[in-house]
């Protein structure tokens, strides 16, 4: 006798619109990961414009031009910290509630996003998802795949992955901010307005935004090492990424059981910062308008939060503009660099240098394969890392070239305003305050691309990975 086979009854109804919208978002998130991510930044940008845009936003009363209200969006939802308004003077007690959420949504990154947004849309974490978020803790698997080498965090691990980033924005943040919080008291700043301002600066430092507040900004603090401080803790923190954050957490005992991500992120982050310090003291220790009125100690610990903050922190106590031109190079080379991988810092990545720099010494030293901390590291990424610096330097290049067109302004002063917003670093010489409708609008561009990412937006403009079913004959041309 044959069994009946009893079809469940939700099998037969309609699928209503809602579940057919989830369908769509699922099958297209699953098709083109990168995409879908991109799609989620692009509409949050255009939902805080929209919100910047209304009267309520402003304290005037009054609705915010679109282009300002774009770019300072852009700026939000990509943690960068450029503006065309006076943030502390422009915004109404809504739009500055809007800034912390923007920075802090902004912070988490573009797949982590994604994935979260896919983990409610199909109230399960599943295969998709899991993949969606492995990529943002290991961005080379959208392009490569996966593949022998030890991730820095596994496709297994992506659920607890989820649940630091979570977790260590709101216990960072809020330690910064208890830590903050006592200095403004003590400057006799009322308890309202010191809990709100310690919190936000504490969410400006860890999403290295670099926003103030207060009309003066870092000027009532200049002084104050400890508040300094607790900024550059903070700017650090985000800086290193939430997969070092994560490996951190699990063996901070261990450092033998590291990856080899989180080895080189430290290793390259530590040497880049004290590297910075220096070359700010020597090129700046007889600049009046900068560290020459200072003594020793002073220009020691003002060198260092400068070089802290060109990876991305955006917070400044000298002005800028008032730099030798020798510093603005080093400034720009820092910032292009960035933080880590899957941080709230931009550039081109702490381990996207030490992969080139890995790749020239196996070369000068006639090795084959490159190596670090007694493991081999494959040469894809090798090829990866030429790509997303020659993206990156495409990026910033023709974006200078426009506004050069645009303002006739100095070179220098143009490419490190265009180097701070691709890698969304937020520190300025007052260029972009003065830029034409125009100007914000390309300015705005190189911002979403920077935060974006060059691998990201380069695997979503690829339809898809051909296989090549034969190889060419090979020929070697002259380099060098």
């Amino acid at each position: 006798m044959r069994r009946r086979i009893r079809t469940p009854a939700y099998s037969l109804q309609q699928t209503t619109w809602l579940g057919r919208i989830r369908d769509a978002i699922d099958s297209f998130s699953g098709k083109s990961p990168s995409r879908f991510a991109i799609l989620i930044f692009t509409a949050l940008v255009l939902l805080f414009t929209l919100l910047f845009s209304l009267p309520i936003a402003s304290a005037s009363g009054h609705a915010t031009p679109l282009h300002d209200a774009l770019f300072t969006a852009v700026s939000v939802i990509c943690v960068t910290g450029l503006s065309t308004v006076d943030m502390a003077t422009h915004w109404s007690g809504f739009g500055n509630l809007l800034v912390f959420l923007g920075v802090n949504v902004g912070g988490i990154g573009v797949l982590t996003l994604a994935s979260a947004l896919g983990f409610v849309i199909s109230r399960r974490l599943g295969l998709r998802a899991r993949l969606l978020a492995a990529r943002d803790a290991n961005p080379s698997l959208m392009h490569l795949g996966p593949g022998p080498e030890s991730p820095a965090v596994r496709l297994g691990d992506v659920g607890n992955l989820l649940l630091i980033v979570a977790l260590s924005v709101f216990i960072i943040e809020g330690a910064l901010a208890v830590l903050l919080l006592p200095r403004m008291l003590i400057d006799g700043i009322a308890l309202p307005d010191a809990l709100w301002q310690s919190a936000y600066y504490a969410a400006m430092a860890f999403t290295n935004t670099g926003f103030a507040p207060n009309p003066e900004g870092l000027g009532a603090f200049s002084n104050d090492y400890w508040f300094l401080g607790v900024l550059m803790v903070g700017v650090f923190l985000g800086s290193l990424g939430f997969p070092v954050i994560y490996a951190l957490s699990r063996s901070w005992r261990t450092p033998h059981r590291w990856s080899v991500h989180v080895k080189l992120t430290l290793v390259t982050t530590l040497i880049l910062f004290a590297a910075g310090a220096i070359m700010y003291i020597v090129l700046e220790f007889d600049n009046p308008d900068t560290f020459g009125r200072l003594d020793g100690g002073d220009t020691v610990f003002q060198a260092s939060f400068l070089s802290m903050m060109t990876r991305s922190g955006g917070f400044s106590t000298v002005p800028i503009d008032q730099l030798h031109g020798s510093s603005l190079l080093i400034s720009d080379m820092l910032m292009f660099i960035g933080g880590g991988s899957a941080s709230t810092a931009g550039g081109i990545k702490v381990t996207t240098l030490a992969v080139l720099f890995l790749a020239a010494f196996a070369e000068a030293r006639g090795r084959d394969n490159m190596e670090a901390f007694g493991r081999r590291i494959p040469a894809d990424m090798l090829r990866l890392a030429v790509s997303v610096v020659l993206w990156g330097a495409t990026t910033v290049a023709v974006a200078s070239i426009i506004i050069l067109q645009m303002t006739k302004e100095p070179f220098d002063y143009v490419l490190f305003d265009v180097i701070s917003a691709f890698a969304t670093c937020g520190l300025s010489t007052g260029l972009t305050e003065s830029l034409p409708p125009a100007g914000a609008y390309v300015i705005a561009a190189t911002m979403f691309m920077g935060r974006v990412g060059t691998v990201t937006l380069a695997a979503a403009l690829a339809a898809s990975t051909g296989r090549q079913l034969f190889k060419k004959p090979e020929e070697r041309p002259i380099v060098g």
